[in-house]
């Protein structure tokens, strides 16, 4: 708490190092073996009271803002809705900041950190002390990426992601985003997954269980970057359709190995693609050449 009586929380981005795709469930989701990493590129969420009857208000500053939807539609705005009805507050009368710098429509959960953010905030001004349980269980209800930004760190997402086991991680692992123009649809990537999966005899019962993969796991236990970057080409299911959908996207990968990374991927559904580099100096040389290589918009480090 402020003097002004008002709770900020910082939220991470993530990284998908693992994201292993089963076949399409009855729901329409499909069961994920879905390997977290938060990164240090972070949303600032801060929640004030406001007058009784308001409502909820957002406001949004800092790269991407102007894409931010400010209506119910915000992730936010519906977490400070859904944990007011949870207590039976009549109304959740506050007004929700969100200071940007996870990239705005990036396969970085970026909403999903927003809304984990105004559960805690909110959570924290009203007093309310819902019990760790209870968000996760809201967070869930929220989105399949909230939960874990409400855990951060490291973790392994089963189910659709939401069911979460935290994992050991050491060391530092040094990254580079390059920044795609426009988004990707999550559905439309999962469509495109099934579509090429179908085409390729490989629908339904052929699809193998997801699990992950215990170099992934051992690299994060033990700090070895040069092992997790190994492993890093073929650990995202859902990069065929990706690419698929955003065919440039495969220069922008050629581009950053080219640059001196280690190993790319594209992170999640898209369109962000994740570079590990063996070192802070080496990162910055990667991001200046991806920045320069005309096959994304812009290059972040962290």
């Amino acid at each position: 708490m402020n003097p002004r009586n008002a709770v900020t929380v910082r939220v991470p981005a993530k990284v998908n190092v693992q994201l292993a795709v089963g076949p399409p469930r009855p729901d329409g989701f499909h069961d994920l073996a879905n390997v977290f990493l938060a990164v240090a590129l972070h949303d600032h969420v801060t929640a004030t009271p406001a007058a009784p009857g308001a409502g909820v208000s957002l406001t949004c500053e800092g790269p991407g803002a102007e894409q931010v939807p400010l209506d119910r539609t915000n992730l936010a705005a519906r977490a400070a809705e859904l944990l007011a009805a949870h207590h039976g507050r009549p109304a959740p009368d506050v007004r929700l900041h969100i200071a940007k710098d996870i990239p705005v429509a990036g396969g970085m959960a970026g909403g999903s950190a927003d809304a984990a953010g105004a559960l805690l905030a909110c959570d924290a001004l009203w007093g309310t002390a819902t019990p760790p349980a209870a968000l996760h269980e809201l967070a869930a209800r929220l989105g399949s990426d909230v939960p874990f930004s409400l855990l951060g760190g490291a973790a392994l997402g089963t189910g659709r992601g939401e069911r979460l086991t935290p994992l050991p991680v050491t060391g530092t692992f040094h990254w580079v985003f390059a920044l795609a123009d426009g988004g990707l649809s999550t559905p439309a990537v999962y469509r495109e997954c099934d579509r090429l999966r179908e085409a390729a005899g490989e629908a339904g019962q052929a699809v193998a269980e997801p699990r992950p993969d215990p170099a992934v796991l051992d690299a994060l236990r033990a700090g070895d970057a040069a092992a997790l970057a190994a492993r890093l080409p073929a650990a995202n299911d859902l990069q065929p359709a990706a690419l698929s959908l955003r065919p440039a996207l495969a220069d922008t990968l050629a581009a950053g190995r080219a640059a001196g990374a280690l190993a790319g991927l594209v992170s999640g559904s898209g369109p962000t693609c994740a570079f590990r580099a063996p070192g802070a100096a080496t990162a910055r040389v990667v991001a200046e050449r991806l920045a320069a290589s005309g096959t994304c918009r812009a290059a972040r480090t962290t």
